[in-house]
């Protein structure tokens, strides 16, 4: 079984192992990717980071269809 995401997990790793669904899911969450993808720090943020610092709403749900998700 494949392992879930946590809030440890980094956008990175939800942009590798998702693709456009965790891309599109960070985005409904308030985390917007955007194109290229270049700026390395946000890249390696973990999600509870972001969180935190406001960029991603409701952090328990975004978990929850991560998961689902995957």
């Amino acid at each position: 079984m494949p392992e879930g995401f946590s809030a440890d997990s980094t956008i990175r790793d939800v942009a590798a192992k998702l693709g456009d669904k965790g891309r599109q899911l960070l985005f409904r969450h308030g985390y917007d990717v955007g194109e290229g993808f270049v700026d390395v720090l946000s890249q390696y943020q973990s999600l509870e980071r972001a969180a935190r610092t406001d960029r991603i709403r409701d952090l328990k749900g975004l978990l929850s269809e991560l998961n689902a998700a995957a």
